[in-house]
């Protein structure tokens, strides 16, 4: 198998900055409001080396955010700044019209370096949730940048190794925590005793499963994975499912429900089957139709679409299941050839994740 190209995720680089011997410093954006260009847990990491990577406005108030991070890996005190965007401004990076957006800043914390309120430990645990796929995120108090790491599974709503003066806070949190995981949407809450935290929901990388390593899956798996994606080929003859033929790629050469079942699909996985041929497609249909995906498409004309339907319901699957599936794959663009076809089939998977009109067939609810 291959290994997946290097990250460019903000969090995954301060954390190797730091682990480098690097001063390296976080900001975050925790509130907008207007036409603020990244939403709030929008992050940029920033090296005392002069290396960035990541955003929080789109370019209109980076180089002000850069300068006082430099400060804060000197003296380790956190910052709250706001900002104002002007129109003039919005402009200039693709907005109608200005808004406001708060960012908040802390250096991270390694044994040389102690300054800092963001310990290298505390986000190597975050990433070490990340990479398990364990919905997490991280509450900070803005006054102070003091941390609590929640999480939430099957038990609920938890707080793992919370020290016991943060008891309190836990419970004070506990419901603007449960409303930011089931939203998916970071947010700030004012506690019982008026201290202002904010709950900073850790976002997994999303993936896209492409059954079938054909000539359209060579094309969308670089294509996702530019979009952010972490993508696996997946496809039993080996013959196609190459290092060659996807560099850069993760491969997966056992029988696709095999492989969806290793892979522990959850709700921030979209399941695409390129084969035309239903002894592949119909196992990852039928998994993908039990599980938690937020995306499962099937390539075909209506013609296949139809038939595919008919054996779903034979094997007990009903109208509202099947309905889940997004046949013949893709936004009706009149594509042709795999490039557009790739692309058609990407933008559908990013209007369903974003909830967007486009990502939803006429009728559906």
């Amino acid at each position: 198998m291959t290994q997946p190209l290097i990250s460019h995720d903000p969090l995954d680089l301060a954390i190797a900055w730091a682990r480098a011997g690097q001063a390296a410093a976080l900001a975050c954006v925790t509130s907008t409001w207007g036409s603020s260009p990244r939403p709030a847990g929008s992050m940029m990491a920033v090296s005392a080396t002069g290396r960035i990577e990541g955003s929080v406005s789109g370019g209109c108030v980076e180089g002000a955010v850069i300068a006082e991070a430099g400060e804060v890996m000197q003296d380790g005190r956190p910052r709250s700044l706001s900002y104002g965007v002007s129109s003039e401004d919005a402009w200039s990076v693709g907005l109608a019209c200005g808004g406001l957006l708060d960012v908040y800043v802390e250096s991270i914390s390694t044994p040389e370096r102690p300054t800092g309120t963001l310990e290298l430990a505390l986000l190597e645990r975050l990433s070490a949730l990340r990479q398990a796929r364990q919905p997490v995120l991280l509450a900070t108090r803005l006054s102070d940048g003091r941390h609590i790491v929640l999480t939430c599974g099957e038990r609920g709503l938890q707080a793992p190794d919370v020290l016991p003066e943060d008891s309190g806070h836990v419970a004070s949190l506990s419901e603007s925590a449960r409303q930011a995981f089931h939203t998916g949407r970071s947010l700030r809450h004012i506690d019982t005793q008026a201290e202002e935290w904010f709950l900073h929901l850790i976002p997994m990388q999303p993936r896209l499963m492409i059954v079938g390593a054909v000539h359209i899956a060579q094309v969308l798996a670089p294509m996702a994975q530019t979009a952010g994606f972490a993508v696996t080929v997946i496809d039993p003859r080996t013959q196609l499912a190459t290092a060659d033929r996807f560099p850069g790629i993760k491969l997966d050469t056992q029988w696709p429900d095999e492989a969806l079942d290793s892979l522990h699909i959850d709700n921030q996985t979209a399941i695409v089957t390129l084969t035309h041929d239903a002894k592949l497609d119909d196992p990852t249909l039928r998994h993908a139709l039990r599980g938690p995906a937020f995306y499962i498409g099937a390539l075909g004309s209506r013609k296949t679409q139809a038939s595919r339907l008919t054996r779903l319901r034979e094997d007990g699957f009903s109208d509202e299941q099947t309905r889940r599936i997004h046949g013949p794959v893709g936004l009706a663009i009149g594509a042709v050839g795999a490039a557009e076809i790739a692309l058609s089939i990407l933008a559908e998977i990013v209007a369903v994740r974003r909830n967007a009109p486009l990502g939803h067939h006429p009728g559906w609810t």
